[in-house]
Parts: structure tokens; C-alpha cells; sequence
């Protein structure tokens, strides 16, 4: 429930329920397919404190929640009825590009078990720093246990992606995951390992000689295989009778789809998967500090749109082939290069609300999620959002020059340095990887620190969040996170023909109050729907917040303070349950009034566009001459 108010939100503004064909999340990102785009209102849900960009990208709709978009897509699946039994769909004539629809096949594929991969090859790091300081060796039961737990999701992958490939494909999901798990039979394994070979020659089907290969943590044979099965049970539910599908449907896939998979569709794609990891590696090796330098600069832009889905089949194929990989080592430094950029707002900055979000930003993009500080910090700067690209460069370059490799799958996150020492022990490589990631940091933080924050006006705010408004006199924040409309627009004419004072409105997104300015409270009514302010500069301010919701008698309203109480900018002073004040049937359109409005020469909306975050200018005001 408690993120049932942001998921009803989401829902909402992506064109309701019957909008919603399919939907997937990642580390931070809800990833919608849509029937109509157009439904879909973007600012309103960028206004939405709760989100923190929205993304379209790849044929997705994306939305970008951060670290706990697990929870909010579960309330979503459940406000759109979304299920594990439900398959994701296509659009019908939907035009998609061959980049767009393989960028969304490997992410729906691979977004499922994407943190469990990275916690898997954490574990693999930890273990290999064990053994390299003598903590434990490979013949303890402990080492055994924990490796069996680092291992098996890379030994297991064939069955893992039949699942997961299934879903996407539109089949049953389970005779593709029995067809990934037949790829790693007992039996076909104790044939390979008998002969000493990863690949054994020499065995028939129907008399067709046929190529056994060990497939354990391979990638492309079962996603191919998965389409041919898929296939296959799409037409046979077409022409078997309803009585016998049940059986005779998965009967044809597994009898047709394993022997082909053996026969053609592995060889195959063992081949591409070479062909793919040799061609990568021929093009690294010609320049590996450039190949770094490059990835390093680029990465985070491909993030954004979600271009980056496409390198890690490739990242996963080296594993297979080589055991190790170049890549991640590299995307490392692009990973620090925001991190630091965020770093050098959270040092530079006066401004209470911008530390505090570059704080956050800083500490979860060290552990591999970036995506709070390009959004919610970086990017709408520009500058640091560059810094941070130019620095990745620079670190993934030197990473590059010292050829590091990874020996575990894994987010790009601190971590990733345990998982850079080779079986021989630490040598020069990791140390490549620690100075590639140290340059990155240091190098973007005080880039940022210089010349990426904006000059600050005298309480603290950057001048590039005050939207360019010019006024004569100071200005008054928001206290509420919302859609601004005009004071006129409030069905009640006390307040929309101005008989209190002057102002505007907004139509909350949430449900909390935050202090606009220092001062203290003036007056707080019983029934807690409205607060009265008064400023240290002596502006009065009234909060009334829902049209009529006196007759509440405080239901549904929480007051933080109490009259006379002193406050200062963004202290919360009063919350309120949104969805119930609406269910009850009232209007929570909130007007925020200046009283002593005859005060002043001007009271002006400085909000440029239509939504607004609490703790931005709201309110301009100007002195009498």
C-alpha cells in the first residue's frame, strides 16, 4: 500500500489500464509498451516527486522510479492486473525499427534476473578475494557452498533464459525453460565430460550425426530456440484440437525443438557466439585505451536511451567464450564520472533540497544506479552531465591501457573491482581499474565543483531553478509538489475572485506541506485542512488545502507543528492522506493565498510550464515603491 498512491498515479498518466500492453522494470525503471503513445502525459508524471525522469525509448515508454521500482511495479501490476500467466504482447501494425525490437527483446529477456546476476558475480569477487588473501581455499565446505550459490545462475543459464525468453516470445514458458534445461542434461554433460571435451563428435539422431557442446552459462542458443519453440506452439494451437493441445502442443516442441537445438540451432549459434566474442576482441586489442576512452564517454548516454540493453548479450558472450570480460572494466569509470559529478553538487551547493537529492543521487550511484543522478541532478544542469561523460572517458581510457578484465558478471558499481583480480592474484590490472575509477571520480567532482553549479542567488537557490523570472522583490516557494493552476480556476469564489488575497493553486501530487519560507506559524485550524504562515519579512500565507474539506472535522489530515511554532524552509508541517480526501468525494485542489496581498505592488506566478516540485519558486512578489 504504500506505494499504491504513486502506482495509481503512473497508471493514470500512461493512459489507464486498457492503455497498458505489456510492462517490465529494470534496476530503476518501470518499461511500458502502450497502445497509444498519445494518452500518455509525460510532464504530468515528471512533476510527480515520485518520479524521477521519464524516458521514451526503444518502442518503451520508460519511467524512471530508482532503487525501489521493484515495489512500485508490483502495485502497478496490480492496479492494471498484470500477472506471471499474462504474456507480453505486441501492438498490432505497430512500426518498430530492428534496433528498437532487439533492444526490447534482450531487456525483457534479461531484465528479470539482472540483480541477481550482479549479486551472483558479487559473490564470485568476494570468493576470488578470499582465496587470493588465504581467508579460504577451494577444498573448504564454506568456499564449496558459497561458489555453488555464485555459480549456479551462470551454470544454470540456458534454463533460466528459457524461461524468461518464453514469456517474451509468447510461449509457454516452461517448454522453453525444459528445453534450456535439456541443453544441460546429466546426460548429454556426462557424454562431454567422459570424452574430455567441451564438444563431442560422433553421436546420431535418426542416424544424422550430430555436434554435442557444452551450453552451460551460454546465451544465444536458447534465446534462438526459444523463438523456434515458441513458433512451433503457436501454429500447432491452431490446427490440434482443444481436447489434446494441453499435452500434444508441448509434446511437438519438445520433440522437434531439442533434437534441432542439437543439430543446427546450437552449432550455430555457438559459432555466432564465437564469431561475436573474437570480432570484439580483435577490435579491442588494436586500441584497448581507446576502446575505453570511448565506452567511457558514451555509456551513460546509451543508458539514457536504453541503447545499452544491446552490449550485454556481447558481455555475457565473452564470459562464455573467454571466461572474462573487457567491457564492464571500462564501463566502470563512466559509472564514477556521474557519481563525481554528483559529488561536486552536493559540495557546491547552498541550496537544502539540491544537497540533499545530490546526496542520495551520490550514495546509491556508487552501488551502479546512476540513473537519480542524471536525472535528478546532472542532466537538468547540463555541464556536470558532460564533466561526468568527459571524465568517464578519461577513466575508461587509462582502464582500457591496462587491459583489465572482469572474472564475474555484475553491475558496474565499487564492487566491480573485487571481481577485476584474476585467478593469479591482484596484479596491475586491478590496480589499472582502481586508478581508472579514481581519475573518473575526482576528475568530474572537480570539474562540477568549478564550473558545474550555477551561481546561487542569496538564499542559496541556483539561478538556473528560479526559471529566469526577473521580479522586483523576493520570492516564495511551494509547498506542495503538483499541477499549478490559476487562482481563478478554484470552483469557489471566495477564493478564485480573489476576496483573500492573490495567489495561485495547485493540484497535489502527494501528500505532504513543507515550510515555503523561515517564519513561524500564524494560525492553524481545527480541523487541520489549512495553516496560516507569516514570513520573517512579514508576507502572510494561507495553505488551504481541498475545496470544502472543513466538513472533515480533521479526518485524513496529519499536522506536524502547531500556532506559534517557529519554522524554516522545507520543514514538513502537515500531511494528508490524498486518495481518501478524494474517494470521499472532494476536491483537493489546494489555493495558496498571499493575505496581505494589498501589501505589495505584484504577487506573480513565476512558474514556468505546468507542474511543480515543492521547495521551487512559486510566488513572485515586488514592493511598493
Amino acid at each position: 500500500m504504500k506505494y499504491h498512491e504513486l502506482a495509481t498515479e503512473i497508471v493514470n498518466n500512461v493512459g489507464g489500464r486498457g492503455n497498458v500492453v505489456s510492462l517490465v522494470h529494470c534496476s530503476t525503471r518501470l518499461r511500458f509498451k502502450l497502445k497509444d503513445k498519445s494518452k500518455a502525459d509525460a510532464e504530468v508524471l515528471k512533476s510527480n516527486p515520485g518520479v524521477i525522469m521519464v524516458v521514451e525509448s526503444g518502442g518503451q515508454f520508460q519511467v524512471v522510479i530508482g532503487s525501489h521500482v521493484s515495489d512500485v511495479y508490483q502495485a502497478v501490476c496490480e492496479i492494471v492486473g498484470i500477472n506471471d500467466d499474462k504474456p507480453l504482447a505486441e501492438i498490432p501494425g505497430e512500426k518498430v525499427t530492428l534496433l528498437s525490437r532487439l533492444i526490447d527483446i534482450v531487456s525483457a529477456i534479461f531484465t528479470p534476473f539482472i540483480g541477481l546476476m550482479a549479486a551472483s558475480g558479487i559473490l564470485k569477487g568476494l570468493l576470488a578475494l578470499s582465496l587470493v588473501c588465504g581467508w579460504l581455499t577451494e577444498k573448504d565446505g564454506t568456499y564449496k557452498i558459497w561458489f555453488a550459490a555464485s555459480d549456479s545462475l551462470f551454470y544454470f543459464l540456458p534454463l533460466i533464459i528459457g524461461y524468461t525468453a518464453g514469456k517474451k516470445f509468447g510461449g509457454n514458458p516452461f517448454i522453453t525453460m525444459a528445453i534450456g534445461g535439456s541443453l544441460l542434461h546429466p546426460v548429454i554433460m556426462q557424454s562431454l565430460q567422459s570424452a574430455g571435451n567441451l564438444v563431442l563428435v560422433g553421436e546420431h539422431f535418426l542416424g544424422i550425426p550430430v555436434i554435442l557442446i557444452n551450453y552451460s552459462s551460454s546465451v544465444i542458443p536458447i534465446i534462438l530456440a526459444s523463438w523456434a519453440s515458441s513458433w512451433i506452439e503457436r501454429q500447432s494451437n491452431k490446427i490440434i484440437p482443444a481436447t489434446v493441445k494441453s499435452f500434444i502442443t508441448p509434446l511437438l516442441c519438445l520433440a522437434i525443438t531439442v533434437p534441432l537445438a542439437f543439430m543446427l540451432i546450437g552449432p550455430a549459434a555457438t559459432w555466432l557466439s564465437k564469431m561475436l566474442a573474437y570480432g570484439y576482441q580483435a577490435v579491442y586489442s588494436v586500441a584497448p585505451w581507446l576502446a575505453g576512452g570511448l565506452i567511457g564517454s558514451i555509456w551513460q548516454v546509451s543508458v539514457i536511451f536504453g541503447l545499452h540493453w544491446g552490449l550485454v548479450p556481447l558481455i555475457i558472450n565473452n564470459f562464455t567464450v573467454f571466461g572474462h570480460d573487457s567491457m564492464i572494466p571500462m564501463i566502470l569509470p563512466a559509472v564514477m564520472g556521474q557519481v563525481g559529478a554528483s559529488l561536486g553538487i552536493f559540495l557546491k551547493t547552498r541550496d537544502i533540497r539540491l544537497k540533499m537529492l545530490a546526496g542520495s543521487a551520490t550514495t546509491v550511484g556508487f552501488f551502479g544506479i546512476t540513473e537519480p543522478a542524471i536525472y535528478g541532478v546532472n542532466l537538468p544542469y547540463r555541464r556536470p552531465f558532460l564533466f561526468g561523460c568527459i571524465a568517464g572517458g578519461a577513466g575508461g581510457a587509462v582502464v582500457g591501457f591496462f587491459n583489465t578484465q572482469v572474472y564475474s558478471f555484475g553491475l558496474a558499481n565499487l564492487f566491480t573491482l573485487i571481481q577485476t583480480i584474476p585467478p593469479s592474484g591482484i596484479d596491475s590490472t586491478v590496480w589499472g581499474a582502481a586508478l581508472g575509477l579514481a581519475i573518473s571520480l575526482v576528475l568530474a567532482c572537480v570539474m562540477t565543483f568549478i564550473a558545474g553549479v550555477p551561481a546561487e542567488d542569496k538564499k542559496g537557490k541556483p539561478a538556473s531553478m528560479n526559471n529566469d523570472v526577473k521580479y522586483d522583490g523576493y520570492s516564495i516557494l511551494s509547498p506542495l509538489s503538483g499541477a499549478v493552476v490559476s487562482l481563478s480556476d478554484v470552483p469557489d469564489n471566495t477564493f478564485s475572485g480573489g476576496l483573500l488575497g492573490q495567489g495561485v493553486a495547485i493540484i497535489p501530487l502527494d501528500g505532504r506541506v513543507i515550510a515555503p519560507f523561515d517564519g513561524e506559524v500564524s494560525s492553524l485550524f481545527p480541523s487541520r485542512h489549512a495553516i496560516g504562515l507569516l514570513s520573517n519579512d512579514g508576507t502572510e500565507l494561507l495553505i488551504h488545502i481541498g475545496i470544502d474539506t472543513v466538513k472533515l472535522d480533521g479526518h485524513y489530515f496529519t499536522t506536524h507543528v502547531k500556532t506559534g511554532d517557529r519554522i524554516h524552509s522545507g520543514d514538513v508541517l502537515l500531511e494528508f492522506d490524498r486518495q481518501k480526501i478524494i474517494d470521499s468525494g472532494y476536491d483537493i485542489i489546494t489555493p495558496i493565498i498571499i493575505s496581505n496581498s494589498d501589501d505589495y505592488s505584484s504577487v506573480e506566478n513565476i512558474v514556468k510550464g505546468k507542474s511543480i516540485h515543492a521547495g521551487e519558486p512559486l510566488l513572485g512578489l515586488s514592493h511598493k515603491p
